[in-house]
């Protein structure tokens, strides 16, 4: 099985261009995978695995406690492995093309309110260098609604602050321009002119984000950032990087935005993608109507 393994991760690598996040999370699913098939299923064979055997592992998963939307996530990677395999002429017959997905009842993405949202900026406060940054992170991350592993990985060549925009490279290393506001044009110029230039220290390096050693910043220290400064704001719920994500695009659809450019600026290869937040607007103003209407 491993050397079937090593061979589509080249592909992922080579041909794909995929992240070495992604890779990384594919690894993760599909050791999860051929685990279960040797101690379960007694198969170290692709071409031994049966619709059976995959049906089995789903079902494993879900006694396992996993969410559909987890769930639906592994079985993604399952049909791109069989897919690969088949299309290389490695085996005859895809085990997962007829499976299900069990994503249908998966959760509506949580978001802030743009009263949340703007209680969380305003919590943004102080001069010191790392206050500085990270008022520019989370002000980039809402105007832009990129994802966090895109914001930590900008570089100085990639911000085009002179007609306001920015690159960001998503998922297969592909690139979009992504427009920035005014106010976080302004804090993040802020941030380059003075807080970034103190974290650089002596060092070079073309990362926009560092940490306190001139770094660049990773995902997790970011997170922790942010997660302290919505408890310093006082939001109830907990506040992840996605979340701002999720917001961006549903406060967006909410003023006014075409669904088309909300799924350019998101980076969605398919905007059946960015139609879930149509759903999340949709349940809310069901809520809404629910609580405050007379016959409600």
């Amino acid at each position: 099985m491993d050397q079937y393994l090593d061979l589509f991760f080249n592909f992922l690598t080579a041909e794909k261009g995929l992240s070495a996040n992604t890779i990384n999370a594919y690894g993760r699913d599909l050791a999860s995978y051929t685990d279960y098939l040797h101690k379960s299923e007694n198969v170290d064979s692709p071409a031994a695995i049966s619709q059976l055997m995959v049906l089995n592992y789903i079902t494993f998963l879900k006694n396992s406690g996993l969410s559909p939307r987890s769930r639906a996530r592994a079985l993604s990677t399952l049909r791109n492995f069989h897919r690969f395999l088949q299309r290389e002429n490695y085996v005859e017959h895809d085990p997962s093309a007829l499976v299900e997905s069990p994503r249908s009842l998966s959760a509506l993405p949580k978001l802030l309110s743009q009263k949340d949202v703007e209680r969380l900026l305003r919590s943004l406060t102080g001069n010191s260098p790392i206050a500085v940054r990270d008022r520019a992170m989370i002000e980039v991350l809402y105007a832009t609604g990129m994802r966090v592993s895109e914001l930590v990985s900008l570089r100085l060549g990639d911000l085009k602050l002179d007609i306001g925009c920015l690159n960001a490279f998503g998922k297969g290393s592909k690139q979009r321009l992504i427009p920035l506001g005014e106010v976080a044009i302004e804090i993040l110029t802020e941030y380059l002119q003075d807080g970034r230039l103190k974290l650089l220290k002596n060092l070079d390096s073309q990362e926009v984000f560092l940490n306190a050693r001139g770094k660049k910043l990773s995902r997790q220290g970011f997170w922790k950032n942010l997660r302290n400064y919505a408890i310093k704001a006082g939001i109830k719920q907990k506040v992840y990087p996605h979340m701002l994500r999720h917001s961006f695009a549903t406060h967006l659809l909410e003023n006014g935005a075409d669904l088309r450019s909300v799924q350019t600026m998101l980076g969605h290869a398919d905007i059946s993608t960015t139609q879930i937040y149509t759903h999340v607007i949709q349940e809310r103003l069901k809520q809404v109507h629910e609580q405050f209407h007379p016959r409600g």
